[in-house]
């Protein structure tokens, strides 16, 4: 049985996500509800329900943060 796999910044190896929070979405990128710890990314707000993602160590592009757009009621979406 495999433990808890940890998703890194391709660039640095920063950890970023686990497959804990990792869900299917209709997107063909990776979807998570959190990131490991809370200084794992920054976020610059794009809409009032959406942030630009970058990585917290080496600030690499990440793609969004969409906010009530997880699985559960209230959940994000990276």
């Amino acid at each position: 049985m495999f433990g808890k796999r940890v998703y890194v910044c391709s660039k640095c190896d920063h950890q970023l996500f686990t497959s804990r929070s990792k869900y299917e979405h209709s997107s063909p990128w990776p979807a998570f509800t959190e990131t490991i710890h809370e200084d794992s990314v920054s976020k610059q707000q794009t809409r009032p329900r959406a942030y630009k993602v970058h990585c917290g160590k080496c600030g690499n592009g990440l793609g969004h943060e969409f906010m009530n757009d997880g699985p559960g009621k209230g959940m994000s979406r990276f």
